[in-house]
């Protein structure tokens, strides 16, 4: 069973991490959330869960506006084939649909079977906002909670430079 929104609040309160929270109209893509009232400060983000020919299952995390080159991306950390996952593995390992991929999904993946992949210039901000397990809300988070989070989910943390 998939973790609801409140229990991945239960889950970042039990680690003593603060957050804040705000409901908008669902939005689906970069440029839908860029149309309804941001009322956190700090990076936005842009999220891709990916799959490569050899089975392997990455989540990309990384500021709304970086052009992702899934090429490049490929050639950087040695995969196969790289295309977007279908959404059938997305709900199986993380546990959201299309339109609210997050690392918060990765509450969900007990397995660790999802390799996490953050963009070295997105760690540059000192808050960052993400989707808490649906797309009608943003939680803010800092950049080092966020670390902490992954990290307890079980999780390593592999840096890249995309642009």
């Amino acid at each position: 069973m998939a973790a609801t929104p409140n229990d991945l609040f239960s889950k970042l309160d039990a680690l003593g991490i603060t957050y804040k929270t705000h409901t908008h109209a669902p939005v689906f893509t970069v440029e839908e959330a860029q149309s309804v009232g941001r009322e956190l400060e700090g990076g936005h983000s842009k999220n891709l869960f990916l799959k490569d020919k050899k089975g392997d299952v990455y989540l990309l995390v990384c500021l709304e506006d970086t052009k992702v080159d899934l090429k490049m991306l490929r050639k950087q950390i040695g995969a196969k084939n790289l295309s977007f996952g279908k959404p059938d593995l997305l709900m199986e390992l993380l546990g959201v649909t299309p339109g609210s991929v997050t690392p918060f999904s990765l509450i969900n993946d007990t397995d660790c079977k999802v390799k996490v992949l953050l963009d070295a210039r997105m760690m540059e901000e000192k808050f960052l906002n993400f989707h808490p397990l649906i797309n009608d809300k943003t939680t803010q988070i800092s950049m080092g909670n966020l670390k902490t989070f992954i990290e307890d989910c079980g999780h390593d943390i592999s840096v890249l430079t995309l642009d």
